[in-house]
């Protein structure tokens, strides 16, 4: 008979409750880097150049009252440098701790391109929270999400609410600028040999924008809801059209759609493959979806983060989901695509560039 050791399961026990310790207070990070992009304390040790005082950071925090809490503004940041988000050193004469950058908190500069701090806020706002909190019921009663707490899909809400969708319109500009960077190094090659291309999804036309200047060559139209398409700026090279994806995608040689299909599920996504196919001529055209391949087992920097917003897209979308290879090679062919490449990038998206023959 094998006889355990007391003091190990003692120490298993310690170990798991010390994990689901962790995930019972992990919103914790993110509300406080949340305060952290709010009170803009990137921008403010950035625009020093140098490391720099709790003191200093506090005298540039916009305050109505000007009454700054320096106690509280100490216990955020003593976390955030904890979690590599800041570092922080004591002079070696003795004086007040400074604050610096890390990589991190460099990615949450409003400034930088590409910044995601306008992510962040987005994914912090209350009305993307509240539908966590359906989860549950929707895994014993089916529905969606977002529907149950607000009665309605996410981009019905952001149609009626402008501050609202401004805020989704800055944050997709934000992930948009960081897939292009690697969208145009992964597949130039393949834009070199495209005349006319269609944004489908495009929002305020940011991606196309970097298209039309990299390859002026391509005639560019950026497509999208017309409440979005209505905020959208003028950019040079760049024609904005109005509509609707599940009724007609104006034609072009190409249609690019990034992060767009993972919103819908696998019967919408055939439909808009469908549109795509109506949209672009037989022999020469393609699309290009930049996408996600999931990877349940995968190991790589992203794999992790991946599942995670395969859970995002179930709380905040309308049947959206992340694919595996598989599940993308059904949808394609379904939706009149059969033949298709993956490249891969080192980034988060893959681009699947798919034809009809």
């Amino acid at each position: 008979m094998e006889v355990t050791d007391p003091s190990s399961n003692a120490e298993s026990t310690l170990k798991g409750q010390g994990e689901i310790l962790q995930i019972i207070y992990g919103f914790v990070e993110i509300m406080a880097v949340k305060s952290a992009v709010e009170l803009r304390i990137p921008d403010i040790i950035h625009s020093h150049n140098s490391t720099v005082t709790l003191s200093q950071i506090a005298s540039e925090i916009e305050s109505p009252t000007n009454q700054m809490d320096l106690n509280s503004l100490a216990r955020i940041m003593r976390l955030l440098v904890r979690r590599k988000i800041f570092t922080a050193q004591t002079p070696s004469n003795g004086g007040e701790m400074l604050y610096g950058l890390t990589n991190s908190s460099r990615c949450l500069l409003h400034g930088s391109k590409p910044s995601l701090a306008p992510l962040l806020l987005l994914e912090c706002h209350p009305w993307m929270l509240t539908p966590w909190h359906f989860l549950s019921q929707c895994v014993k009663e089916g529905g969606l999400p977002f529907e149950k707490a607000h009665r309605c899909g996410l981009w019905d809400l952001a149609s009626t609410n402008p501050e609202f969708n401004g805020v989704i319109n800055d944050a997709m500009t934000g992930i948009t600028k960081i897939m292009m960077e690697a969208v145009i190094e992964g597949y130039n090659d393949g834009f070199g040999r495209i005349g006319s291309m269609v944004d489908v999804g495009g929002g305020t036309g940011s991606a196309m924008a970097r298209v039309a200047k990299n390859f002026p060559h391509i005639k560019c139209v950026n497509f999208d809801l017309p409440h979005v398409i209505a905020t959208a700026p003028a950019h040079e090279g760049v024609h904005h059209i109005g509509g609707d994806m599940f009724d007609v995608i104006p034609k072009a040689h190409a249609i690019l759609m990034k992060g767009v299909m993972h919103d819908w599920s696998d019967q919408d996504c055939v439909k808009i493959l469908k549109n795509c196919r109506e949209a672009i001529p037989e022999k020469i055209g393609k699309v290009i979806i930049v996408e996600v391949v999931l990877r349940p087992d995968g190991d790589g920097p992203f794999d992790d983060t991946n599942l995670a917003v395969d859970l995002v897209l179930f709380a905040h979308t309308s049947g959206g989901k992340e694919r595996t290879e598989e599940e993308w090679k059904k949808v394609l062919e379904e939706g009149g695509f059969p033949s298709y490449n993956i490249i891969q990038l080192p980034t988060l998206p893959s681009i699947i560039e798919a034809f009809p023959n």
